[in-house]
């Protein structure tokens, strides 16, 4: 029964949450966006202090609940586990912990997270991991197959779904997302949870403090007859049938254990016992160890302070098409509205990708550079931020991108514009284009003629830079190609106008 409702739960959770990375509508965000913002790095990043005390009271209550019912990049290793089981059975057996792996992924998860080495960070935190799985390799197969169901209902004059645009984002990424989910599947596939109790730093960390929780799994010596039926299928390999010993700083509550044994020797219960040393529900004395109990109080407290050619775009209503754009490289990145500073986003982004698979208008890149690997940055090639929009800032768990509205949006500068005059049409083939001027969602940019004009015909754009929010509608729809000529250039801070 526990089982069931442990596995219900699952993958309730993992349906859900991965469905947070593929909704290209922006739906489910409104009702289970909260989901992301239960894991507990997002909540350590944005200082929810609510979620993080009720996963520390739920993981000293219950275990490590947060990793098998929680976690999506759990809940996937505990997939990846189950086709393992269904090519061979009974193939687990008790190991002791690689406990120096552990702290030490954990120390350096620490230091990174306190240091500022956010690419660190976001490679070994789970939830991002996952994330940058559901949105580089689940995302296109899941466009894929709605492009499909648009093809076909638009053959029965049907528009109950429409097409949207396949494209990656970013090959560095996507190397990345395979790599992981190709560590996870061997892992998982071979040696169950090994992943969770030897590289994950989240895992280390609830699995120091599910040693303390009041309901575990306990081996009752009265009626185990040490078949091991237990440890060769328990997925942690933490039950050590013949001391009849179980390490829950690695039992993750899978409840297998309970559902394989045969002689309902292992039950989930309330842990009995008090002071420094105890007797576990095995009759067997606890050790408890002051120096982790140390290294967990110093833990908690730094803790909480795809694959096709691009398609064409259609853009603005379908009155013009964009081919063959390229972003330009900016000396100064642009950061989405409702990120502070540049330096606000990279202290806070896990690089989760929600943002970037979230955003409507295909405006949030992931980013190459070190100090901000796989964050999110704004480029103009495929659209431009649309006013409208306030996608990013409504999904991001950990307060990387603030919540904002839309009337705030529109007065906060992200950056500004800039006219390369040798680059405009205007000044190379002699015509008066005035594109960016239509289309500046803020009348920022203004056609004049230029000073010196041998025609009145001919206009040039001039830059309000103060009424400018750095939108990119003018980069974007730019004639000019590959390169644009006019530009977004961003702001290390964002200004209010």
């Amino acid at each position: 029964m526990l089982k069931t409702v442990r596995v219900t739960a699952a993958i309730i959770f993992f349906t859900i949450i991965s469905l947070l990375f593929l909704d290209f509508t922006g739906t489910l965000h409104q009702w289970f966006g909260w989901l992301a913002k239960i894991q507990l790095v997002p909540a350590i990043l944005s200082v929810n202090v609510i979620v993080i005390v009720l996963l520390l009271i739920l993981t000293l209550l219950f275990g490590r609940i947060y990793c098998s019912v929680i976690c999506p990049l759990g809940v996937m290793q505990d997939i990846f586990t189950w086709f393992g089981g269904k090519a061979k059975k009974n193939r687990f057996s008790f190991s002791p912990a690689i406990s120096w792996l552990r702290y030490l992924m954990l120390a350096i998860f620490i230091i990174c997270l306190v240091a500022g080495v956010h690419f660190i960070v976001s490679i070994l935190e789970p939830y991002s991991a996952y994330g940058r799985i559901a949105s580089n390799l689940m995302s296109p197969i899941y466009d894929w197959g709605n492009n499909l169901f648009a093809y076909l209902a638009e053959r029965y004059n049907s528009y109950a779904f429409y097409s949207v645009d396949v494209w990656i984002k970013n090959w560095i990424v996507l190397s990345v997302a395979i790599v992981t989910i190709g560590l996870l599947f061997v892992l998982a596939f071979l040696n169950g949870r090994s992943y969770c109790n030897t590289i994950c730093p989240v895992g280390t960390f609830l699995g120091l403090i599910s040693k303390f929780s009041l309901f575990r799994p306990t081996i009752d010596t009265t009626q185990c007859n040490g078949c091991g039926l237990c440890a060769r299928n328990c997925k942690c390999s933490c039950i050590d049938n013949k001391k009849h010993v179980i390490d829950y700083s690695r039992c993750v509550v899978c409840m297998d254990c309970i559902g394989k044994c045969k002689r309902n020797a292992i039950k989930y219960k309330l842990r009995i016992g008090s002071g420094k040393k105890t007797k576990n529900d095995e009759g067997k004395p606890e050790i408890i160890d002051k120096g982790k109990r140390v290294f967990l109080s110093s833990s908690a407290i730094i803790a909480v302070s795809t694959i096709i050619s691009a398609q064409e775009k259609k853009v603005d209503g379908g009155l013009a098409i964009i081919k063959d754009k390229k972003a330009r490289e900016n000396v100064t990145r642009i950061t989405p509205p409702g990120s502070p500073s540049i330096k606000h986003l990279a202290q806070h982004c896990t690089a989760c990708q929600l943002c970037i698979n979230s955003c409507p208008n295909d405006v949030l890149h992931p980013s190459t550079e070190l100090e901000t690997f796989m964050q999110p940055i704004m480029k103009f090639d495929k659209g431009y931020c649309r006013p409208e929009c306030n996608e990013c800032s409504s999904v991001c768990p950990t307060g990387a991108i603030r919540p904002i509205t839309i009337e705030d949006k529109s007065a906060e500068q992200i950056g500004h514009a800039v006219w390369v005059a040798e680059m405009c049409i205007a000044n190379t083939e002699g015509v008066s284009c005035g594109n960016c001027g239509r289309h500046c969602t803020t009348g920022a940019i203004h056609m004049v003629p230029p000073k010196e004009a041998k025609s009145e015909e001919i206009l040039i754009p001039a830059i309000d830079t103060e009424k400018c929010i750095g939108c990119g509608a003018c980069e974007n729809l730019c004639p000019v190609s590959p390169l644009s000529a006019i530009y977004v250039t961003g702001h290390e801070r964002h200004r209010k106008i």
